[in-house]
């Protein structure tokens, strides 16, 4: 008869166990592929003849990237010195609780309702139904105020962006009266 022994941290091995302490550096591994995608994005960027001066449609992506591998590469190396993130501890997050899935299910609808109507309907209407619908998933249950404040919002964000930023929002039917 063999007898099956449970693994734990000292026998699985010192490769394991390294790892195991060292878990950040897939972090410094993201970060430097994210890195490696932007700057290979940045490269692809095709400059004409409207590019003035020495900062181009490329220098902020080109900065990004060269961020990105730089904090990757400060990171590993404070990683490899033995240092780690702490846990929070500020924050009275109960982690045994089960995920709120109705809450994230209703902020979903929210913003897909956004996307597929911000055409139909433009975005006044379609930004009040998301403000209204992210305020009613986060347990705002009031009838009156919350519409109004989600039209309010709605109103303001579009002015802000079509009159002020000069970006261009779908106003739908509402267009002529705004």
């Amino acid at each position: 008869m063999t007898e099956t022994a449970t693994k734990t941290p000292e026998t699985e091995g010192p490769k394991r166990n390294w790892l195991r302490e060292h878990s950040e550096l897939g972090i410094c591994v993201l970060l430097a592929l994210l890195g490696v995608l932007v700057l290979s994005d940045a490269a692809s960027i095709s400059t004409d003849f409207t590019q003035r001066g020495p900062v181009g449609p490329k220098t902020v992506p080109f900065l990004i990237g060269g961020l990105l591998l730089l904090v990757s590469v400060l990171l590993a190396r404070d990683v490899l010195r033995g240092g780690h993130g702490e846990s929070e501890t500020g924050e009275d997050v109960d982690l045994s609780a089960p995920s709120d899935w109705r809450t994230v299910l209703l902020l979903s609808a929210s913003f897909l309702a956004n996307a597929v109507l911000i055409n139909i309907i433009g975005f006044p209407l379609s930004g009040m139904i998301l403000f209204w619908g992210c305020a009613y998933a986060l347990g705002s249950r009031n009838a009156v105020r919350d519409p109004l404040l989600a039209a309010v919002l709605s109103v303001v964000t579009y002015f802000v962006f079509n009159n002020l930023l000069g970006v261009p929002l779908p106003g739908g039917p509402l267009m002529g009266v705004l």
